[in-house]
């Protein structure tokens, strides 16, 4: 691990601690030769998760592509970027829980659906609005009576 101040490759580890969610290894260190302290955080290699769109192509999972997509949704609402994290953290905990490899498209929106309804309601339904494709005001409509 290089040192973000001076490059060095060569650090110590000071501290070094599981995450709440048992996946990442969160890790303090000291650069040998300048001193400057930093964080890393270690995750499990795996294999990758293969994302099933809908029309039948895959990609591989992208964690940074769902953390957009949920920050645009919670965006000007009261929810900070560390519980977005914490809820992709969850998705991708039951995720890595039930050993799955691949996951249908439609499958991970709902996962987020479901934990952004317990946040926010603004936010599910801005998210829903772009993840559901809805075509008319009346599908839009019955989303948010479905809320109820």
């Amino acid at each position: 691990m290089r040192c973000p101040s001076c490059g060095h490759s060569e650090s110590k580890v000071v501290d070094s601690r599981p995450s709440e969610d048992g996946a990442t290894i969160r890790r303090r260190r000291e650069c040998l030769e300048c001193g400057h302290r930093f964080t890393t955080y270690e995750r499990l290699g795996d294999s990758p998760l293969i994302v099933i769109k809908s029309d039948g192509s895959s990609e591989v999972y992208d964690r940074e592509k769902l953390m957009r997509g949920l920050l645009i949704a919670c965006a000007k609402r009261p929810i900070s970027p560390e519980q977005v994290a914490t809820l992709i953290e969850s998705i991708e905990s039951e995720l890595r829980n039930a050993s799955k490899n691949e996951i249908k498209s439609k499958e991970l929106g709902d996962m987020a659906l479901v934990r952004l309804a317990k946040l926010d309601d603004v936010a599910y339904v801005r998210f829903a609005s772009v993840y559901k494709d809805f075509q008319n005001i009346e599908e839009f409509a019955a989303a948010l009576e479905g809320m109820s």
